[in-house]
């Protein structure tokens, strides 16, 4: 077979923006065999192919406690981003390869209950001395340390510091990118555990990064209203003209009108940019969904419920490691599939944080249930 011909078919470079990140720019922490595949096109595989991948389909996206079939799962999220920014990046002439890994993986250490549950492991993780938890460090965390036994899956810098920059809460009239060497990276990377600021400054490498991070507002700003009506939260009724004049009505409506409009304002450019009418509109929607859904996705009983349970499979499973109780299942389930590297490198309580970070919902709620019984005081 000769692999550098089938490399080169694959490579698919042709004809792509100036601004593109190419696969020869790709940068990994480790040495690696290359065969076939492009290093983006690789890093995809690498993502869907991992265990964590597999439990997006159990992890909450907003609503933690409702029974109904066709709210969105993080994995829907994830598959929506994914579609949003690679449509962006193709009419961008972007390279499509870096945008899909860094959607699909963009989310891979969100926990149990979302947001949520994001919060609650937050204060525990400072009050334990682990620095700030938040999910786009635990997705790259989990990547370099915590996936194929404690090894990391190798990705490149570009995806994994997509990933680590992707956090859209806060939307921007125009998205510029910065380059960056390894080392830089792990500047970056180290100062999210001492700071939240610093996380909120981060700025992506690559334009390609730039695309995933307005893309998962724009994936979950409609959806999240198709979710909280079938729920029966909000009606279209609800939506203020001055939201639905700019950008429609309906989900796919919301998606196209954003969509062109930054393909508008951004072809050709070194940076990703929204006009000014449909910043504000989506400002405007943002706010909506955190007065209408997101404030109400849980009550005051199921928050200091939710936050109870989080404490005690923390505390609990931070004894078993302590005392070494190995018939435990922290050691059956998770520890005693990863390398002694991990182990030796990592405290009691980040080792912890792991575990219940890569947690799906119903796993979660199974380990509490079981661990109720203990009463461990700290």
């Amino acid at each position: 077979m000769n692999q550098k011909k089938i490399y080169k078919n694959m490579l698919k470079e042709k004809g792509l923006s100036k601004f593109a990140c190419l696969d020869k720019h790709a940068i990994r922490l480790q040495d690696y065999k290359g065969d076939i595949r492009p290093n983006y096109f690789r890093d995809i595989d690498r993502i869907i192919h991992s265990l964590s991948y597999t439990r997006y389909m159990d992890k909450t996206q907003v609503f933690t406690t409702q029974k109904n079939d066709h709210i969105s799962k993080r994995m829907v999220h994830v598959q929506l981003v994914s579609k949003i920014a690679r449509t962006i990046g193709r009419a961008l002439c972007l390279n499509e390869d870096l945008i899909e890994a860094i959607a699909l993986g963009h989310d891979i250490g969100h926990v149990p209950y979302g947001h949520l549950g994001e919060r609650i492991l937050n204060s525990i993780s400072k009050e334990c001395g682990e620095g700030i938890f938040m999910h786009n460090v635990q997705s790259v965390r989990t990547f370099m340390n915590v996936e194929n036994n404690g090894l990391g899956n190798n990705l490149t810098i570009q995806v994994l510091d997509g990933i680590m920059c992707h956090n859209g809460e806060e939307f921007l009239p125009r998205y510029e990118y910065k380059n960056k060497t390894e080392k830089e990276f792990m500047k970056d990377y180290r100062s999210c555990y001492k700071s939240k600021e610093n996380i909120n400054l981060l700025v992506p490498m690559t334009l390609e990064g730039c695309v995933v991070r307005v893309s998962d507002g724009i994936a979950y700003l409609g959806r999240d209203l198709v979710d909280a009506n079938l729920l029966g939260l909000v009606s279209k009724k609800d939506l203020p003209k001055e939201i639905t004049n700019v950008l429609g009505f309906e989900n796919r409506d919301i998606i196209n009108t954003i969509i062109l409009d930054i393909i508008e304002n951004s072809l050709g450019k070194n940076y990703i940019a929204i006009s000014e009418s449909i910043y504000t509109a989506m400002n405007n929607l943002k706010t909506f969904n955190y007065q209408y859904i997101y404030n109400k996705a849980n009550s005051n009983d199921d928050i200091k419920k939710i936050e109870k349970m989080f404490r005690k499979v923390f505390t609990t499973n931070v004894y078993f490691l302590e005392n070494k109780i190995i018939d435990s299942d922290i050691y059956i389930v998770y520890l005693n599939n990863q390398s002694k590297k991990y182990i030796n490198s990592n405290t009691n309580e980040r080792i912890v944080l792991d575990y219940i970070a890569g947690m799906t919902d119903d796993f979660f709620k199974t380990q509490y249930d079981k661990l109720k019984k203990y009463d461990i005081i700290k």
